[in-house]
């Protein structure tokens, strides 16, 4: 009687912040369905992509938080990412041939950060000035990018044939497809297993996006 007892105390007490929990968030507030889901690159791992580009000056300040979610993934899931091109002005097409190429060179894991390093602290890649804040010109192109990848052992020259190849080409239309069947906007965006796409300002501040994505992670690992 007395362990009965005990039980439905706790029920009383663990109930309302399950059910408070449960509250937090809510498709079309803090995150949004995507409709229809789009297919997902990570086999039977769910998807965490960013929608990204390494000349968007907010996917440089959330890169720190994408590495802790990264690191911080369970094992049933897995970061991939995905480059957008939707502003010309700042030469985002020139990094997503850029990204692809280095993607099919097996480049990516060793030279992502430092990618966003070249643009925004090193600046040998910078795509604006940093006292007049105007864009410069001309802007990098797949060349002067491709001397960046030659620092981490692929001829310069190969880089580039790589980057213009039929493969390369085929991605970035997939991936500019893609951008809109996930109605991304604005970057950096996170979609989910390609079902739940979400953002800081969505999910209530850069600190916040973490935990959202860990919740999304759940929902799909106990659905």
């Amino acid at each position: 009687m007395l362990k009965r007892f005990v039980a439905v105390l706790f029920g009383l007490a663990v109930l309302p912040l399950a059910h408070a929990q449960a509250l937090q968030y809510e498709a079309g507030k803090q995150y949004f369905l995507v409709e229809p889901p789009q297919p997902t690159t990570t086999g039977d791992k769910i998807e965490v992509l960013e929608v990204f580009s390494y000349a968007c000056p907010a996917c440089n300040a959330f890169q720190t938080i994408a590495n802790k979610i990264k690191s911080d993934l369970p094992k049933n899931a897995q970061m991939a990412y995905l480059p957008a091109a939707f502003r010309t002005d700042e030469d985002w097409p020139v990094f997503q041939r850029a990204f692809f190429a280095a993607q099919a060179l097996g480049l990516v894991e060793k030279t992502h950060d430092a990618m966003f390093d070249a643009v925004w602290k090193e600046g040998s890649l910078k795509i604006n000035d940093p006292v007049s804040h105007k864009l410069v010109q001309p802007m990098p192109t797949i060349d002067d990018i491709a001397k960046f990848y030659a620092k981490y052992g692929v001829k310069a020259e190969d880089f580039v044939g790589t980057a213009n190849s039929f493969a390369v080409n085929a991605k970035i239309k997939r991936a500019d497809a893609q951008v809109k069947a996930y109605g991304v906007d604005s970057t950096p965006t996170i979609i989910v297993n390609g079902k739940y796409r979400l953002t800081a300002q969505s999910a209530g501040g850069w600190d916040k996006v973490p935990a959202l994505v860990t919740y999304l992670i759940d929902l799909e690992t106990h659905k």
